[in-house]
């Protein structure tokens, strides 16, 4: 029973009874906590129509409501508010669907495609505590539109080449001495990132020895017999030099042993990984069409008449932008048109969507634009989930300068925060636990703090992560929420172990306590609120819902008995209830790619 769309039609119904009136809409808001009721329904735009004060027609309504609707029990008036509150029997006939449907709030299948992009490593650095929240949120937009009935695509493209690479490179040929993970005793990507912070000491020490020497500072960091050398090897490396690109491959393949551990420790996958080392020649062939077609314009500003390539976007508030310049080398733009024609090539999806920090803006609407003005089939399917930076409490990290925080330490560290407040609440009862079984407890709640903290926050805000506070047990925390779950696993295995419930046994009270309503309506809304969440790119609502159903059912434990409940047909109920809840909260979790324990 969807209550919602029953009173809705009551009220369509006592309206033309009442008024000989006919009404096609009715909506209904939320009562506020200040009165009774469950729905709202105003009554001011009717007062034209019907000619009678909002609340006597409120009055009326309400009337007829109880009369002869089975769903309402009970109305009040507040001026031309009429709150409606929903019988007991309807509540139930709702908890009793969702308990037997064992498909409840599965959402059919759409018959669309959608491809998430996500991740986006340079290998010459670990990931870190920006790419976590880069990494949760493409992977739960990934379950949760999957959900929604999308077939769902993940990719990853890993920035592979460049400056910034072979910084990286040529610290390891000029202090690595051979160092391999292995001798380090370090994983792939952490032993890369620490010679890409030595070249970028070295690197500032010649420049401050040239700038001492009475060179301009901008001038010496062009000319720094380092950078010099970083651009010679870019060039050996686009020239195919074997020795160089052995060297890149060496490094590289550490690299991608380390984020493959990674990316296992944190549950993400992808179908497909791109790689720009393979992509960044691209582009070419569609500046060519975009000049054809007059979408793209040429300067007067290169050799022979072959000026760069440009497109104007004033006329849509975007300046213009360059898309190939005069030497005929691609700038980013030009790389990411031939990609996004090439990803649609290979899966073809109705929609792509790429998740990059919002620094990149101005980028993807443009990019955006331009495929429109081609007239690409796919141009109305595009989408930037743009979010902001992580900072924390000690300010913004900088990778070149260390002081980055790597995703491995902080999974570490919360993991211990996590074991350290799970040992203190638990009082003794984890001593059951084999060490297995603590071990993967405590990285459950490790990894749960971290992907709660960075999802159940707007993506569009920039935050600053707190771990002391992301594992607290008795706040609005992934650990609270998981905790609860194990909670009522509990309570279900006793009842069972007791022999006073079955699953699929027993019958239903015919009253209900308003903390039961109430429960009952949250998890109605489940697969509104995860259509929400897919429409609007929304993890936080997922998240958000998790906390509130688990607040709710902890409401509901500290006030109603459940195993000590005498009447056997509201025990049956809480049970139900409970067992429910417990569902929802894994199924709900789940979408933000976090696992909740049966016991703790």
């Amino acid at each position: 029973m969807d209550i919602q769309e029953a009173v809705s039609s009551a009220i369509q119904r006592a309206i033309a009874e009442l008024y000989q009136q006919e009404i096609s809409e009715v909506t209904l808001q939320p009562t506020k906590k200040e009165f009774d009721g469950l729905y709202t329904f105003v009554t001011f735009p009717l007062t034209k129509t019907l000619r009678q004060p909002p609340a006597q027609i409120g009055q009326a309504i309400g009337a007829w409501l109880v009369e002869n609707s089975e769903v309402v029990s009970g109305f009040n008036v507040v001026q031309g508010f009429l709150n409606i509150s929903i019988a007991d029997a309807a509540w139930l006939t709702v908890l009793n669907d969702m308990a037997q449907n064992p498909n409840f709030g599965t959402l059919p299948k759409r018959g669309e495609s959608v491809m998430v992009e996500f991740s986006s490593p340079n290998t010459n650095k670990p990931l870190h505590l920006g790419h976590l929240r880069n990494n949760f949120l493409g992977d739960s937009m990934s379950r949760i539109l999957n959900a929604n009935g999308y077939d769902v695509v993940k990719t990853c493209i890993v920035n592979d080449r460049g400056v910034h690479i072979c910084k990286s490179m040529l610290a390891y040929r000029m202090f690595g001495s051979d160092e391999t993970p292995e001798s380090s005793g370090m994983k792939g990507d952490h032993l890369i990132g620490k010679y890409y912070v030595l070249f970028d000491k070295a690197y500032k020490a010649q420049v401050e020895e040239m700038v001492a020497a009475g060179q301009p500072k901008e001038e010496a960091e062009k000319t720094a017999p380092l950078m010099q050398e970083v651009q010679q090897m870019l060039r050996l490396w686009e020239q195919g030099d074997p020795e160089t690109v052995a060297l890149w491959q060496k490094l590289n393949n550490w690299v991608y042993a380390g984020f493959d551990q990674t990316y296992k420790a944190i549950g993400v996958s992808f179908d497909k990984t791109y790689y720009e080392s393979q992509t960044y020649l691209l582009g070419k062939e569609v500046v060519d069409e975009g000049l054809e077609k007059g979408v793209f314009f040429r300067k007067d500003d290169g050799p022979s008449g072959r000026g760069s390539v440009w497109i104007d976007l004033t006329d849509a508030g975007l300046d213009q932008k360059l898309v190939l310049r005069s030497d005929g080398t691609s700038v980013y733009m030009t790389q990411d048109l031939g990609t996004t024609d090439m990803k649609y090539a290979d899966f073809g999806t109705d929609r792509q969507i790429w998740v990059v920090g919002n620094e990149q803006d101005y980028h993807f609407n443009v990019l955006f634009a331009i495929l429109a003005r081609l007239g690409r089939p796919y141009a109305g399917g595009l989408y930037h989930l743009s979010y902001g930076m992580v900072d924390l409490p000690t300010g913004k990290m900088k990778s070149r300068e260390g002081t980055v925080v790597d995703a491995d330490d902080l999974i570490a560290e919360t993991t211990e925060a996590a074991a350290t407040a799970a040992d203190e609440a638990a009082k003794g009862k984890l001593d059951e636990f084999s060490a297995a079984e603590k071990a993967n407890l405590f990285h459950m709640l490790g990894l749960g703090a971290l992907k709660y903290y960075l999802l159940k926050v707007d993506p569009q805000k920039r935050m600053q992560f707190n771990p002391a506070e992301s594992v607290d047990l008795h706040g609005n925390t992934g650990p609270y929420i998981q905790y609860v779950h194990a909670r009522i696993r509990s309570v279900l295995r006793k009842a069972q172990e007791s022999g006073q419930w079955a699953v699929g046994s027993g019958q239903l009270a015919t009253s209900l306590d308003p903390i039961e309503q109430q429960l009952i309506f949250l998890l109605s809304q489940y697969p509104q609120r995860l259509r929400e969440a897919g429409t609007d790119y929304a993890p936080s609502y997922m998240a958000q819902y998790a906390y509130d159903l688990a607040k709710t059912f902890n409401q509901f434990y500290d006030k109603l008995p459940i195993l000590k409940e005498t009447d056997a047909d509201k025990l049956i109920t809480r049970l139900v209830l409970s067992d429910l809840v417990a569902k929802t909260i894994q199924q709900t979790m789940g979408l933000l790619g976090i696992e909740v324990p049966e016991k703790m």
